[in-house]
Order: C-alpha cells, then structure tokens, then sequence
C-alpha cells in the first residue's frame, strides 16, 4: 500500500469556513478548541467525578458485550479520557467515511496513550436523527454500475432513525448485498446485525464493534434514559436559559457572515435546541419558543400543537429525561457532558457548524473541547491504480471530469501521433491567424472588430468539433476506452461524488478486512493536513 497527500483545496465543494479552519494561523481558529494540528489536547484533565465515570463505564460495558474491548472499559474506569467520534446509524454501516472517523479516533486515542496520557476511542451513534431518507441506503460497485440498496420501509412518524425496527423486508436487501460482495468476515457481521426484529442503532452498532473491536473502540448509543440523566445539566440549562443562548447563537452567525462565511445552521426565529419525543407516537418534534405574554411573562414551549411551561419540561426531563433530545447544534456539548472528551473528531461539515456550537460550549460548559479533521481519502484498488498509470491519469484529472469528458480524453491520448500533430499545427495555425486578423479589423472599426469576434468565435469552435469528432473515431474503435473511463469515475468520483461519501464502507472492509483497518488507523495518526490517496 503506498499514499499520497493530496491539498485540501484540491477537493470540489469545500467551504471556505472549513478550508479557512485547515490554515495555519487562520483567523477562525478562535472559533475552535485548538490549532488543527496542535496535540495539547492530549493533557485535558478530566472534568467528571469518579460516581459519574462509573456510571458511564457501566454503561459503555453494557453496550459493548466483548471480551476484547475489557481493557478500554478498565482504563476509563481509571481516569482514561476519550477521543470521540460519531455518526448517523445508516444502512451496512453507512458510507466509506464512517471508518475514516473510527480509524482517526483510533490513530489519536493510541498517540495520546502512548505520549503518557492514557485515552480511550468511543464511537458516538447519532441515532435520535429522525432523516430517515438520509440514512436508509447504501451504494456498491455491481460490475460496470453502482447499486443503491435501500430499505424501503419507512416509519409512519418522524420518530429518531435508531428506534427503526427493522422488518423482514430487510432480508432481500441482504441477499443482494451478498451477491454483490461475496463471502467475508464483514457479510458474516452484517447478516448477524441487520436482522429482523433489531433496531438500526442496535445493528449499526454490533456491526461496528466487531470491525473495530481489536482496535478497542467503544460504541455508544446516548438515546436511553441512563445516558440522558447523565446528560442531563445541559437539556437543562437549553431550557432554563433558552433566550441567552439563542441571542448567542445569534451574535456569532452574525460574526460568520460578517467574517465572508456562511453559518452551517440557521438559527430560526422562535427555534430552540431541543426536540421532545412524542409519548404516543415517538416523533420527534422540534420545540419551539412562544412570544411571552401577560399570562406567560416566560413564554412557552410548543410542541406541533402542544404548549409546554419551561417547569413542564422540566419535569419530563426529571422523569422522563430520554423524551428531551438535542439539535445538531447542541449535540456535541451534551456529548461531552456526558463523556470525558480530550477531542472531537469531525468531517468538513461538522467542523463548520462546531463554530457555532462552541458558543454554547463555552456558555454551559465553560470549556471548549477541540474539534480534529477526520483521515479524508479515497481508495485506490489495484485495477484502477493499473488504469490510472496505464493513461497517465492524476487524481485532480479524475475530479474534474465526468466519465464522458474523461473517455474522451483517454481517446484523444490514443490518437496516432501523426493525427495528433496534424490537429495541434491545423489549431495553432488557426489561432495565430484568426488572432492577427481579429485585431486588425478592431484597428479599423470597432463593430467590424466585433463581429470578427464573433465570427473567429464559430471557426475556433469548428476547430474544436475536428479534435472530439478524431477523438470519438478513436473511442469507437477503441471500445475498452469507455470502459476504462466508467471504471475510473465509479471507483474514485462516483456520482460526481467524493467515494468516501457515495460507496459503501462495508464493500471495501468485506474485501480488505483487518488489513485495512489497521492501515487506515495508520494514516489517520500521520497529520496529512488535506486528502489522501491510497493505493491498496
């Protein structure tokens, strides 16, 4: 296996807030916990007692049954902080980059251990989402095409994805799964959790501890009532102190937009950062703040068409606390109310909402944990790395095509030499020509000029249909081209998609297993400060 580190800038679609964060020195680092490659992190002390910490472990133990993740449960139970991570619970494990996060969890959690500051990787699962449509597919390679799998039976209500039984429907979807990726460790772990009758956390979660298992990563599913009371004094004071900190959250997307940036989430008008799990149905439903009144100095909660007084919420959290859920925004300062986290470990769109989260951070919390790029990359598989030699073909070529726009530039590469010379003398002689004469008539009238524009515009372009109709007689001819072309872009830019985002992790750890594992925790420990490309 060999890598190669790639710019950040070299990606599509990267937000300058987040590209701005990857900078040395930028000016939004202190919008963050700390400089993204500064590892004083690894000394954080810890900020919960020793009940809460048992707890927690007790918790973490319950949750992951498995002899080999005993000693990350020891070492917590010690004083060990957490390097944590997370995810939404998708289908086979959701897409490629989801073990890029576990990897650099992993990576981080052992530098940290291994610098005299004991730390353990945990697995946060976002599993009171209620997107469903978000999560209930995954995407694998099937010959020349891609293959979405999808599950297709959706809850009737809007209720958090982790509570989502699944039903027999599930079982073809696993048969053509097989089908596509043959026998592996990997098949056997998915066909043991994604079963009837288990939810999707459930089955995300067994999944994901059995690949990770030997790296000691914990898994853990906040949506129960023990992790919600421990939880707890940050549902509270969203409550309590709901109007401070919306005016907050309001101040700082005022400073991203004045800075040139845009605010990952928006902050609407009366909204909070609470959702309320029905008792009925089990939606969730987001709660949002009523205009005080003479009746209501306070204001109230209202839920869909139920209003609530800020005690009545209180008291659902005292008794009930699992049925007060958190926005995104919220979501990792509850985390780390309940975990000791040293670092939270991030993809580009979590890091560019974490700016405004660290408002709320340093509001309930008084501290700002430190949010770390996961490992971005893309993984190259011996035959596309044989492709990408064979024509010369770089990574930046790959994203900047789409498959017709490379197989022609794989014909145009395989066009005779001397075709070749005759269009590229023809092209420059035209343009040299046309540029000459172009000019000259400028120099005589300028609306004479600018209809030679015009006209030198159409000859340039016939010059151009000469070169694709050369290289569409060589792609005709030379049919394999195509076929090449489709591979490549399957493979490295599927659906005009980074492959880490689009193809599923489950097909490579099927073909892989612990090797890749082990590698990807590997180079989620070396620092490449943008995208990696490796060669598997």
């Amino acid at each position: 296996m060999t890598t190669e580190c790639l710019p950040v800038t070299s990606l599509p679609g990267q937000s300058r807030l987040y590209l701005d964060y990857c900078a040395v020195g930028s000016a939004v680092q202190s919008w963050y916990g700390a400089p993204v490659r500064d590892r004083r992190w690894q000394g954080t002390p810890s900020h919960h007692d020793n009940a809460h910490r048992a707890t927690l472990a007790d918790l973490l133990a319950a949750q992951n049954p498995d002899n080999r993740l005993v000693s990350s449960l020891e070492a917590l139970r010690l004083g060990a902080n957490v390097v944590v991570t997370g995810q939404q619970v998708g289908l086979f494990g959701g897409p490629l980059f989801t073990i890029h996060k576990a990897a650099t969890a992993v990576a981080l959690a052992r530098q940290a251990t291994g610098s005299g500051h004991p730390h353990v990787p945990v697995f946060w699962l976002a599993s009171e989402d209620h997107d469903f449509p978000e999560i209930n597919h995954v995407t694998f390679p099937a010959r020349r095409e891609l293959e979405k799998l999808t599950y297709t039976s959706e809850p009737a209500a809007a209720v958090p994805v982790g509570s989502v039984v699944l039903d027999d429907s599930i079982l073809p979807i696993l048969d053509r799964a097989w089908e596509l990726v043959g026998y592996s460790d990997a098949m056997e772990w998915l066909t043991a959790a994604y079963k009837p009758g288990k939810t999707l956390a459930a089955a995300f979660a067994e999944f994901y501890r059995n690949v990770f298992a030997s790296q000691g990563l914990l898994v853990l599913d906040a949506a129960g009532r023990e992790a919600h009371r421990l939880g707890s004094p940050v549902l509270r004071a969203a409550i309590e102190r709901a109007d401070e900190l919306h005016e907050a959250l309001l101040v700082r997307n005022r400073e991203i937009t004045a800075a040139g940036y845009t605010a990952q989430v928006a902050v609407a008008e009366r909204g909070s950062l609470l959702f309320l799990i029905d008792d009925r149905t089990g939606a969730r439903i987001a709660l949002k703040r009523t205009p005080a009144t003479a009746s209501e100095p306070d204001g109230l909660w209202q839920a869909g068409r139920q209003n609530y007084s800020a005690n009545e919420l209180l008291g659902i959290l005292e008794s009930e606390p699992e049925r007060i859920s958190p926005s995104a925004l919220l979501r990792p300062v509850f985390q780390d109310q309940i975990l000791p986290t040293s670092a939270y470990i991030g993809g580009a769109a979590e890091i560019a909402y974490f700016a405004q989260s660290a408002v709320l951070y340093e509001r309930i919390l008084g501290r700002l944990t430190p949010v770390l790029p996961r490992l971005s990359a893309t993984l190259v598989e011996p035959a596309i790395a044989e492709l990408l030699d064979r024509h010369e073909l770089s990574f930046e070529t790959v994203l900047e095509s789409t498959q017709e726009s490379l197989a022609q530039r794989l014909a145009a590469r395989a066009m005779p030499i001397e075709a070749k010379r005759r269009l590229s003398v023809t092209g420059n002689a035209l343009d040299v020509e046309l540029s000459a004469l172009t000019d000259y008539m400028r120099s005589v009238d300028e609306g004479l000029g600018r209809s030679a524009d015009v006209s030198a515009s159409k000859m340039r372009y016939q010059m151009n249909r000469l070169r694709r109709m050369a290289a569409n007689f060589e792609l005709q001819k030379e049919a394999s081209l195509a076929r090449h072309a489709q591979a490549v872009i399957h493979a490295l830019y599927p659906h005009n998609g980074l492959q880490e985002r689009t193809l599923g992790a489950a097909w490579f750890l099927a073909r892989y297993g612990e090797s890749l594992i082990e590698k990807l925790v590997a180079e989620g420990a070396d620092g490449c400060p943008g995208h990696k490309l490796i060669r598997l």
